[in-house]
């Protein structure tokens, strides 16, 4: 199997003044949610697609618990979940406050396997 992707115009974002270029960007092939992990993972255990379908709820609200109240989350082999802020700058750590933080975002630090996977990834142009 191969990760399809496409062309995409994208301006410079420190020069918007100079033309496009194009870059390749990844195409979604379809998705998978919990019903079909749930489903998938019965199939390969003798855990229930019910019981499966309730362990993955459970720990979506576990995960957002925790990172909400600002831990890592470490699923072991699978990899970390973390809360990372952008904020403007300022000159002195002393006048750097809660509302200068601009966005914040879930980062996913994938472990060894995952990693290993984008090494391995072949490509096709989408048509």
């Amino acid at each position: 199997m191969a990760i399809k992707f496409k062309a995409q115009a994208k301006r410079n974002p420190q020069d918007i003044t100079l033309p496009e270029k194009y870059y390749a960007s990844a195409i979604a092939d379809g998705e998978v949610d919990l019903d079909v992990l749930s489903e998938q993972i019965a199939y390969e255990c003798t855990v229930t697609e019910s019981d499966c379908y309730a362990v993955l709820l459970s720990l979506e609200r576990n995960i957002i618990r925790s990172l909400d109240q600002g831990r890592i989350v470490k699923l072991g082999r699978l990899g970390n979940f973390q809360v990372s802020v952008s904020s403007e700058g300022r000159d002195t750590p002393e006048e750097v406050n809660a509302g200068l933080i601009t966005k914040a975002r879930v980062l996913f630090r994938p472990g060894r396997r995952l990693r290993s996977l984008l090494t391995d990834l072949t490509y096709k142009k989408a048509s």
